[in-house]
């Protein structure tokens, strides 16, 4: 469940700076300490122990002997991560290697010059360059540079439905806007609520959007925002989107309560492994999430399929939006750095790859789909690779991807919309409002 993790980092952007003085930021007396050893910075959660497990098998590693240097990983616990990194990096004591979200997480680092350009390392460097799905390496650029190499498993949002319910109504997974639409007016006729949505938590919500948008007007609508244009949110593209949600709420497709259900106390995830909506839009830890609370749903009942075409709309039905991964950067000003790069190449391995399926992620290693019988899931796992392996854009969730200072308001803009308290032309002027 890490995406919890990472919308926490979204939510408290804005606030951890008022107690990151507070925190002394613990490191290898600056990057590249006079020992050698760097300091690599990683999100201190359950996950951390795939790379703590890299870390030392660099260190006994020929690469390390051959740039002179050494890795000490600190797991920096998930509730001061952000706060902590940004108090290091300001400080003699900054991480050389540090764990991020890609976007807007990093790009107070990029626009301060802290955070090492990869592109030409990349280009020149064959391991790097084709040891991951292209569409990640992208998805976590900025400006068309990259900045990070990736390190933890793919989570893509993908639209989850339940098989036995669709078969019992004559249904299948809709593959356009008007397919949906139609089954939407079949299970309400049935009296069952078409999808599942955790509005209390806001985020849920975003996801309609960012789809509706990429499918509508393409991935180089949300493109601009992202990389500092806020007049992208003008594009016809982002009204329309408003305004087939503000389509799909008045039409009930979400049922009357969605705006006091959670996904994060299970509320969203139990409607449909109990009858009561038929789909959900989710990212892929729905997986597990049901496999946890409902095995027996999870095995026999879950099904998924990507989210369909827009009629009209100028968006590939292979474009994937969601969590890319996490990734590793590194420090501009480390004192080796060979020994980062080096490091950040074992992240193409099989051998790290095998470790992450082993904790039940799908990598984003171009050879992953290989080692994919491995996984808890094999079936799951398989459809997840190749439905990111295959699109051609993988956009970055919007609260990922902006400032971390807009992202709080601009959530706060999606739910006025999903709750009618602002109109989609109210939504669109307030958006064009964020820096």
């Amino acid at each position: 469940m890490e995406t919890y993790s990472r919308r926490w980092f979204l939510g408290a952007g804005a606030t951890a700076l008022v107690s990151a003085a507070g925190l002394t930021a613990c490191g290898s007396g600056g990057p590249g300490g006079s020992d050698g050893t760097l300091t690599a910075f990683v999100y201190g959660d359950d996950a951390a122990k795939v790379q703590a497990k890299a870390v030392s098998r660099f260190n006994s590693s020929a690469a390390a002997r051959e740039t002179k240097g050494s890795l000490r990983l600190e797991k920096v616990p998930g509730a001061e991560y952000p706060a902590k990194l940004r108090t290091a990096m300001g400080s003699p004591n900054a991480p050389d290697v540090f764990f991020n979200w890609g976007g807007g997480s990093i790009k107070a680092y990029q626009e301060a010059g802290q955070i090492l350009d990869l592109t030409g390392t990349l280009a020149g460097d064959p391991v790097l360059k084709n040891g991951f799905l292209p569409s990640v390496l992208a998805a976590g650029a900025l400006g068309g540079r990259a900045y990070g190499i990736p390190m933890r498993g793919m989570q893509p949002v993908i639209l989850f439905y339940d098989k036995t319910l669709f078969a019992e109504h004559g249904l299948k997974p809709p593959a356009t806007w008007d397919h949906l639409l139609d089954n939407n007016a079949k299970l309400k006729k049935a009296g069952i609520t078409p999808f599942a949505l955790g509005g209390a938590d806001i985020w849920p919500e975003l996801m309609w959007l960012e789809y509706l948008v990429d499918r509508i007007g393409g991935p180089k609508v949300f493109d601009r925002v992202k990389n500092g244009d806020p007049s992208g949110w003008g594009d016809p593209a982002v009204l329309k989107a408003a305004r087939t949600v503000r389509e799909l709420v008045d039409d009930g497709a979400f049922g009357k309560g969605f705006s006091s259900v959670a996904y994060t106390n299970g509320g969203a995830p139990a409607a449909l492994a109990k009858g009561k909506a038929a789909m959900h839009l989710m990212g892929s830890w729905e997986y597990s999430t049901q496999l946890g609370t409902f095995p027996d749903f999870a095995r026999e009942r879950l099904g998924w399929c990507p989210f369909p075409a827009f009629d009209g709309g100028a968006g590939d039905i292979r474009n994937v939006v969601g969590n890319p991964t996490n990734y590793w950067s590194v420090n501009t000003r480390t004192r080796n750095k060979d020994t980062a790069l080096a490091f950040l190449r074992t992240c193409a391995s099989d051998t790290y790859a095998r470790e992450l399926i082993a904790n039940g992620d799908v990598p984003a290693t171009a050879g992953a789909d290989k080692l994919l019988d491995a996984s808890p899931s094999p079936e799951f796992a398989r459809f997840q690779y190749r439905m990111v392996r295959e699109a051609p854009a993988f956009t970055l969730s919007w609260d990922q991807a902006v400032d971390p200072d807009a992202a709080t308001p601009m959530l706060t803009e999606v739910n006025k919309l999903f709750v009618g308290k602002s109109s989609p032309e109210e939504f669109v002027a307030a958006l064009k409002k964020l820096k």
